[in-house]
């Protein structure tokens, strides 16, 4: 087991496979200055892209300025929502229309646009401009938007539904949810109001209000909920999401999806890209959002979620098996980093072949079982290490203790 030293970094990408299909989730760069292919790859042709703002490019000093559709595919078709006589009814009356969920959030969704420098082979510098969408937490200037729409970026604005423009500073994002807390100087702002996604269900009213196309701030489109807790993997990290059929576009990352009384029960995070596929859309819930949200701005990181304390790789073909000296396909330990990972016997090149009982089918299931529990709470992994198999009872860690 002398090549497990070659095992790639832990922000390379990660494949699930399963006995039906093979789940393969790339982020394409936000820095090309030209470009790129997108590399999601789904189930059934389909692809989950983030929806990052359209990308722009600019050579500082030339003047040059180049507009870059590579995230989002050629779908383009915002259909920008017409309210009229469009009422909700409900024996209470205590539906808004879609006119007055407008105008109760116009001032609480705010646009977004992010400048980062890079430099060519050739040491020339660049400058590439992001745009994307955000929501107002809190009368005192903290914003929320996706992580993926502000990382890497060097400096970042924030613009109000009339039109104040603010500089931001990042308080806190995480990855793995895709949350970000930025901070503007600000106060008596108008926040959104907070619903609770554990009471949806399939056929409620989404209505998403974001900043599409990085120039069209305020834009409405509407739909319903057409999935609840949908598993999906987005640049190797598991990502539990509503499905929603309101129109979404390049910018409307990070923007609010409100439900049919005006609340926050969302935030837009991904969508698919494929050439025959429309109104599928990705939220991040709200009842998710809120408790990233909170920590990241409590504790600077996500308190208090479980982690085995290791580092997980899937070999998914026979080929990258022979690659790193084993036979079998499968999630491998990479590196054990955790105490009590260490203390419970783990090594790495173990193969982990259940979970509580559970076949493990790639790294993605594995990591929702984890989420599933506490920190305290006892996993029975089941390995398999020089052909024999182990049971092996490890202590769940807070992942910030871990990652240390």
């Amino acid at each position: 087991m002398d090549d497990w030293n070659k095992f790639p970094g832990n922000n390379d990408e990660v494949t699930e496979s399963t006995a039906e299909s093979t789940v393969n989730f790339t982020i394409p760069e936000k820095k090309k200055k030209t470009k790129t292919k997108d590399k999601y790859v789904t189930k059934k042709f389909f692809i989950f892209t983030l929806i990052t703002a359209m990308i722009f490019s600019a050579a500082i000093g030339a003047g040059a300025f180049a507009f870059s559709s590579a995230l989002f595919g050629n779908d383009s078709k915002s259909k920008a929502l017409n309210a009229t006589n469009y009422n909700l009814t409900k024996a209470t009356g205590s539906e808004l229309s879609i006119q007055e969920i407008i105008a109760k959030n116009e001032n609480s969704v705010v646009a977004i646009t992010t400048g980062s420098v890079s430099t060519d082979t050739w040491a020339r510098q660049y400058v590439t401009n992001g745009a994307g969408s955000g929501i107002i937490y809190s009368k005192d200037g903290y914003i929320l938007t996706n992580n993926h729409v502000i990382d890497g970026a060097n400096t970042i604005e924030v613009t109000l539904h009339d039109g104040t423009t603010y500089e931001a500073t990042v308080v806190s994002a995480d990855e793995q949810t895709d949350v970000a807390v930025l901070k503007i100087d600000a106060d008596n702002l108008t926040p959104v109001t907070l619903g609770d996604s554990s009471k949806l269900n399939v056929g409620d009213l989404a209505v998403a209000i974001g900043n599409p196309l990085g120039t069209l701030a305020g834009t409405a489109t509407d739909g319903i909920i057409s999935g609840l807790e949908r598993e999906i993997s987005l640049e190797g990290k598991s990502m539990t999401l509503l499905q929603i059929s309101a129109s979404i576009n390049p910018g409307n990352s990070g923007g609010g999806v409100f439900d049919q009384y005006g609340n926050l029960i969302g935030l837009v995070v991904a969508k698919s890209s494929g050439s025959d596929v429309e109104g599928l859309g990705f939220a991040i819930p709200v009842n998710t959002v809120k408790e990233v949200a909170d920590s990241l701005i409590e504790n600077g990181y996500v308190k208090d979620r479980p982690a085995a304390g290791v580092t997980i790789i899937d070999l998914t073909s026979a080929s990258e098996a022979m690659k790193y000296g084993v036979d079998v396909t499968g999630v491998y330990i990479k590196e054990v980093t955790g105490e009590n990972a260490k203390k419970a016997g783990l090594q790495a090149g173990d193969l982990i072949y259940m979970i509580d009982g559970e076949k493990v089918t790639g790294s993605d299931m594995l990591i929702r079982q984890i989420q599933k529990h506490k920190v305290g709470d006892k996993v029975k992994l089941t390995i398999v290490r020089n052909d024999q198999m182990h049971e092996i009872e490890v202590t769940l860690q807070d992942s910030n203790e871990v990652n240390k």
